[in-house]
């Protein structure tokens, strides 16, 4: 197979699209600390993911005015912590990619439903 290093390069770009979808989601649900919502991306599958990589995500989400971010003093026994919430620009991004994966869901659906038809036909050299 060809092109090894720009697929890694793709499944990097891939993985931080997923990463900042379902953290959008879980900011849609309720604002959260950064902490708590590292905690929450298991739920999607995504294996382990670095703390800096989660944090770096919401540094540049809210750079480009996704998410914003205020002080909690009260809620916390140690340092404040920031509390993350989605804004109404976050929220548009979000409803967009989720109408691109399920675009793609529907592709790659199309693809493996040919794929097990032209298998369970059984003709031909790679069967």
């Amino acid at each position: 197979m060809r092109g090894g290093g720009q697929g890694r390069r793709r499944r990097g770009r891939r993985a931080a699209g997923m990463r900042e979808s379902a953290l959008l989601l879980l900011l849609h649900r309720e604002p959260a600390h950064g902490y708590t919502l590292l905690e929450q991306l298991t739920e999607f599958g995504l294996g382990e993911i670095d703390p800096s990589a989660v944090y770096r995500a919401l540094r540049d989400m809210e750079a480009r005015d996704w998410v914003a971010s205020t002080w909690d003093e009260e809620q916390t026994q140690g340092p404040p912590r920031r509390v993350y919430c989605i804004t109404a620009l976050g929220n548009q991004v979000l409803a967009a990619w989720i109408r691109e994966l399920d675009e793609t869901r529907r592709l790659l659906d199309r693809l493996v439903r040919a794929y097990q038809r032209h298998m369970e036909e059984g003709e031909g050299e790679h069967h």
